[in-house]
């Protein structure tokens, strides 16, 4: 039995793992790390804790969606206390980014902007698209709820990197996130990611394909958190007994 600790419980994708954690089959919630105290109440025999240490001691394996500090506080305890990492968490620094590919050095770090196996597949399908429909103009919209405080969201921007490496592109040197004003036309090699906020939305992806004639939009749609839940939760299983390195969600779901 993989035993699994939540951190990030007070979230609303941390709430799910711990009721879909009761029902799941060879893996089970040990410990759940909490910055003053939980919001709802919880097995009593699964610790709850203040104490990033007690913590990491007290599971196997942990499941990150937090904020961006919080997950960089919860990389640097594991590489005092290596321990295999689901991370989920969206909107990392660039110096987070380096500080989650060091902690993998020394344990497996399975990062994902988002859990879901439609979205594992869409990345690749962007990617292929990007390639074949050379001179089309890509543009990416996402939409979430209200709450989200990150923009553009991860998974878009995973995206958008994944169609600049079909163009053999930078993703950094060639994207754009608002248009306003006399701005001029937009380039060739521009790829636009762009973000909707409002009502309960729980996650919607479109990446288009636009050419003089003809357009092409490939869609993703996420109507429950449960998809983030689940998958991490798949993840988790996965990881636990493989090497240091830095995994993908696609190589979890062999897509």
């Amino acid at each position: 039995m993989v035993r699994v600790g939540i951190f990030g419980a007070n979230g609303r994708v941390g709430k799910l793992l711990i009721d879909d954690l009761k029902t799941a089959e060879g893996i089970s919630l040990s410990s759940v790390f909490v910055r003053n105290s939980l919001n709802f109440s919880i097995d009593p025999s699964v610790l709850v804790t203040t104490d990033m240490k007690s913590f990491l001691h007290g599971c196997d394996i942990v499941i990150d969606f937090s904020l961006p500090e919080a997950c960089e506080a919860l990389l640097e305890a594991a590489i005092k206390t290596p321990k295999p990492l689901v991370i989920g968490t969206t909107g990392l620094s660039a110096h987070q980014l380096n500080l989650l590919k060091q902690a993998s050095e020394n344990m497996p770090i399975l990062y994902a902007t988002n859990m879901s196996l439609g979205v594992a597949l869409l990345n690749k399908l962007v990617h292929q698209a990007a390639a074949a429909l050379d001179g089309f103009d890509i543009e990416i919209v996402e939409m979430h709820h209200r709450h989200k405080k990150d923009a553009p969201s991860g998974t878009a921007l995973t995206l958008g990197e994944s169609c600049a490496r079909g163009r053999g592109l930078s993703l950094d040197k060639v994207r754009i996130s608002g248009r306003d004003g006399n701005i001029g036309e937009r380039s060739q090699d521009e790829i636009a990611v762009m973000a909707l906020r409002g009502g309960d939305i729980v996650g919607r992806h479109t990446v288009g394909f636009y050419n003089d004639g003809e357009f092409i939009e490939l869609n993703h749609t996420a109507t429950s958190r449960n998809t983030f839940s689940k998958g991490a939760l798949r993840a988790a299983s996965w990881l636990a007994e493989k090497e240091a390195g830095l995994y993908s969600i696609s190589d979890c779901l062999e897509v």
